[in-house]
């Protein structure tokens, strides 16, 4: 499919090298980490805001859907076209930091900023964002956190990347730019506050970008912990490390609390450089010699198998302002964790997870060079338990078939401020890479494997799979992030929510042209 007049447009609003029709270009904007779609028609990538507010009129304008696309590292075809004619709007450029105000404790950025800017900016200057980053974090971005529900680092204790953010610049389907917060004020107000009447800001947080796509993001700042330590723990039992991971999540001992399982932890097997890379992170990250030696001996101690096999494992990360508070919140979180039967073990595990941030995007790539696929469920935390449970009863069927395929699955459970339980199920086979494996991982470690011949029959079981564990989650009432494509959104609301929704969307996109089909809006074609 050709545009002519489009791309000309296109080209003569952005410039002709920020307009991408080249086959790599439309094949990476046509995939993300495990979801393939149709080829757009073009990749815009706009270096302004303004520019990005032109491209998106034009191209709707045309008729054409946008898809708006920040760091590429999702799993749940939230970015990826709906069909040949959209046009995939890259927002790489927009990589800036606007403005950073200690006085009243925000940032402003840009929607392409990734998490590791903003750290490496906030650091020197004693700030933090209160959740900082996903593991992904050198390459996820603010908007694509924010419209699809970024958490880890730091969530345990502040939650996710929705409750930091105070406003926000959206352009919508026509080219206009909405302010959200005070900035939706005709007076010249500082973005300082988010709940000044109805909160617009929060109508398109988790949206997904079919509301609108985002162009600038303010977030609030804290005062970096001034001190911080680690400490895990092993249980036999995935349900006794549940509990102690939702005791501890409700009495705010930490910012991340989670558990890896054993076939996670088992695979485990660090080459001497990767050894030397991590130690080398810990002792750049300690504020003195001392405390450097203290780490570099935990871990020269505890080796490369510091969990025992076969056994579950809760991480803990605490800090505060002082290491008297610190120790206080390790020492409450080790009494809760004997009572549910957990044994202490090194905190290497979160050690180097805090000292090693951002350090790459070779996760894509799974053990042995193998795909992965995610999905993640946020109950609450009286009910984390009994949804594991219900996982593991609906995999028990399926275990024969995965074994002939290849297929396995881990598991990871978090805390989402203190009160919320989040359960992720990830997916793991052998099968032919897609563009993003091979576009953000290092070269040198792709070297190490041989990318797998093509799995059909074990992709088709883990789509199966997702389907089967998406429905359980439905039905169970849980939330979850990155919605995309894969999660019921609008199937699953209440009448009322669900009209009140279709309204708000069909007057910001009439046509149903921003990114169509994520969170299930009906096409305006269709019937409500």
């Amino acid at each position: 499919m050709t545009d002519p007049g489009l791309i000309a447009a296109l080209r003569h609003l952005a410039g002709d090298m920020h307009v991408l029709l080249d086959d790599d270009a439309l094949a990476l904007a046509a995939s993300d980490v495990h979801e393939t779609g149709a080829l757009p028609l073009a990749v815009v990538r706009p270096q302004s805001v303004d520019t990005l507010a032109a491209c998106v009129g034009a191209a709707t304008s045309h008729g054409y859907a946008i898809a708006p696309r920040g760091g590429g590292l999702s799993y749940t075809a939230g970015y990826i076209p709906a069909g040949p004619r959209t046009i995939s709007v890259d927002l790489s450029g927009l990589n800036r930091i606007v403005a950073i105000s200690e006085a009243d404790m925000t940032i402003t950025v840009e929607a392409g900023v990734t998490w590791k800017q903003i750290q490496d900016a906030l650091r020197p200057l004693g700030r933090r964002l209160p959740f900082f980053g996903t593991f992904s974090g050198k390459g996820a971005t603010v908007g694509g956190g924010l419209s699809h529900g970024a958490l880890f680092f730091g969530s345990a204790r502040y939650g996710s990347a929705a409750e930091m953010v105070l406003g926000l610049d959206v352009v919508c389907a026509d080219g206009l730019v909405l302010r959200t917060g005070q900035g939706a004020l005709m007076a010249n107000s500082k973005p300082f506050i988010r709940s000044f009447g109805p909160d617009l800001t929060g109508l398109f947080v988790h949206d997904g970008g079919t509301l609108g796509v985002k162009a600038r993001a303010t977030l609030r700042l804290i005062n970096a912990p001034a001190h911080e330590d680690f400490a895990s723990f092993s249980f036999p039992r995935i349900e006794d490390a549940s509990a102690a991971l939702s005791a501890i999540a409700r009495e705010d001992l930490a910012d991340d609390v989670y558990i890896l399982d054993p076939a996670s932890t088992d695979q485990i097997d660090l080459s001497t450089a990767d050894m030397v890379r991590s130690a080398s992170a810990v002792a750049r990250r300690a504020k003195n010699l001392l405390q450097a030696l203290k780490s570099l001996t935990s871990m020269a101690t505890a080796g490369t198998r510091f969990i025992p096999e076969g056994h579950y494992s809760l991480h803990v990360t605490a800090a505060g302002r002082s290491e008297a508070a610190v120790l206080a919140d390790l020492n409450r979180a080790r009494i809760l964790v004997a009572k549910s039967g957990g044994v202490e073990v090194a905190g290497t595990i979160p050690r180097v997870a805090r000292a090693d941030l951002f350090a790459n995007l070779n996760g894509v790539i799974g053990p042995k060079g193998g795909r992965w696929a995610a999905l993640n469920a946020k109950v609450a935390h009286s009910d984390g338990e009994r949804l594991i449970a219900a996982f593991d009863e609906m995999i028990a069927p399926h275990r024969g078939t995965m074994t002939d395929h290849g297929v396995s699955f881990t598991r990871l459970a978090s805390a989402l401020s203190n009160h919320c339980f989040s359960f992720e199920p990830v997916f793991h086979w052998q099968d032919s890479w897609l563009p993003i494996h091979r576009a953000v991982a290092d070269p040198a470690h792709l070297r190490q494997y041989n990318e797998p011949p093509p799995n059909p029959e074990g992709r088709a079981l883990v789509d199966q799979l997702r389907r089967e564990t998406v429905n359980l989650f439905r039905d169970f009432g849980a939330a979850s992030n990155q919605i995309g494509r894969v999660y019921p959104y609008f199937s699953a609301l209440a009448p009322e929510p669900a009209s009140l929704l279709l309204a708000v969307k069909r007057h910001l996109d009439p046509r149903g042209l921003m990114n169509p089909g994520v969170l299930e809006f009906p096409s305006p074609n269709t019937k409500d």
